[in-house]
């Protein structure tokens, strides 16, 4: 019978490499001594299999990936220090038992080779995420096999139970290992973060940290959604399938170290498990989850509920829902244009809109975009039956548009319209991860073809959200 020797978070900023720092990981001295313990720890266990959840690997909205061959390599020449190489032997067996523990719990896997990646047009390699944290444990011992997980964009529950098919897996193989969770925390903790500055930054890390040191499961899933959504973080999804690793077990955390010294959060925890634990978790966190629609469903105005149905009608019968008696006068009345959007999950699934209305009224233009948002957005493939129940729906009705120059605008507040010939490029206003005008206008000009050299006309508009 094998086991889970332990359970380690690890952040994977390349700059905490010296060969790739230079001198600048002086700046993380914290987390780097954090990561040698953590090496230092891993050694004395010596596990014959280290399993690496990262976010940085082929990832998939719909399935999690696992790398499935005999060899995975990888160097930090992305990073400009091509010497510095991995080469990990990949534990097969461990892995194909993984794939056939989570096929039994319903959650999708893609496995990864030389041939499939080729199919899907992606490297097959070690990433950073993975990389970071071995280029600690491997001065200390290489004496293992990997397992490389790659989360996908599924739900916090889907991911749980994730977790806990790798831990049936680990518990009916012959293999010893230690989990380790890659990821970094919020990305904008500081004003000079790289990615932008939110309040919610360092709030998310240290609730996300307590609650980690504090064992509290359900604490973690209960966290805000918007909070964590504004935070931008890379690591919750690797910890949430590191929490169901621990399934019906207790657990203490141990922080080695937090800092956040280039604006982008990095924890170090061990976690520290007993026995004891509640034995109907997965009921719990799903209990959870229905709660939170029933709340989402119940609160929705006339100009959401009325995207929903749409969509719902026709994914089910192919056919426009005939309008129901709650749309408002304003609504057949006016006329103004309309972008719908769908999430999944906290990650967009569709948006389609008009710019200026295209057909009769406002209820029209909510109905032909809330079913071209979920079956036509070319980024996406149609939304299917069995998603309906996961997706949140907003509308944004648009004020009309306005000259503006790059000053005028603010990209809480405003939309912008970018326009140079027949190129034309929008962005909706107070949209995660666009908080400055530089970013704002450098989505919108690439949304449109048009490149930052070029001459282009500037327009900003309001929008009246319903979420």
């Amino acid at each position: 019978m094998g086991k889970i020797l332990g359970h380690f978070l690890m952040p994977h900023p390349p700059i905490i490499v010296s060969e790739i720092g230079k001198g600048e990981e002086a700046k993380a001295s914290a987390t780097v001594e954090a990561c040698v313990k953590v090496a230092d720890e891993i050694s004395k266990l010596n596990p014959d299999t280290l399993i690496i959840i990262t976010p940085h690997g082929p990832i998939f909205r719909d399935a999690i990936s696992v790398a499935d061959g005999t060899y995975l390599s990888g160097d930090f020449g992305n990073f400009n220090a091509p010497d510095v190489q991995f080469n990990s032997v990949i534990n097969s067996s461990l892995t194909e038992d993984i794939v056939k523990y989570a096929f039994g719990m319903g959650i999708p896997m893609i496995a990864i080779n030389e041939d499939s990646a080729g199919r899907f047009n992606i490297d097959y390699e070690l990433d950073h995420g993975v990389m970071v944290p071995l280029y600690f444990i491997n001065k200390k011992n290489t004496n293992y096999k990997l397992v490389h997980i790659t989360y996908g964009l599924l739900s916090e529950v889907e991911l749980y139970k994730f977790g806990v098919a790798i831990k049936q897996a680990v518990e009916h193989s012959s293999s010893n290992s230690v989990i380790i969770a890659s990821g970094d925390l919020s990305h904008k903790v500081t004003h000079d973060a790289p990615y932008g500055y939110s309040p919610h930054g360092k709030t998310f890390d240290e609730e996300l940290l307590n609650l980690l040191k504090n064992g509290d499961v359900l604490g973690i899933f209960k966290m805000d959604k918007n909070m964590i959504e504004c935070a931008g973080e890379c690591g919750l999804r690797s910890i949430h399938i590191l929490l169901g690793t621990m399934d019906q077990e207790r657990f203490k955390g141990e922080l080695f170290s937090y800092e956040a010294p280039f604006g982008i959060g990095y924890g170090v925890v061990r976690l520290d498990t007993s026995e004891g634990g509640d034995t109907d978790f997965i009921e719990k966190i799903t209990n959870l989850k229905d709660e939170a629609m029933k709340i989402i469903r119940d609160s929705e105005d006339e100009y959401v509920r009325l995207a929903r149905e749409t969509l719902e009608h026709y994914v089910k019968t192919g056919e426009f829902i005939a309008i129901p008696p709650y749309v408002t006068k304003y609504m057949l009345n006016e006329k103004q244009g309309v972008f719908v959007s769908l999430k999944k999950d906290g990650e967009l699934r569709g948006c389609i809109g008009t710019v200026f209305p295209a057909y009769d009224n406002i209820t029209d233009e909510i109905m032909k975009n809330a079913i071209e948002a979920g079956e036509r957005d070319p980024r996406f493939n149609p939304v299917e039956e069995d998603e309906l129940y996961d997706i949140v729906y907003s509308v944004d009705v648009l004020m009309p548009a306005e000259k503006s120059s790059r000053e005028m605008l603010n990209p809480k507040k405003y939309g912008v319209i970018v326009r140079s010939g027949y190129r034309t490029g929008l962005l909706l206003p107070d949209l995660s991860g666009v908080d400055t005008i530089d970013e704002q206008i450098s989505i919108a000009l690439k949304k449109a073809g048009i490149e930052e050299d070029e001459n282009y006309s500037i327009e900003r508009f309001e929008v009246i959200r319903h979420k």
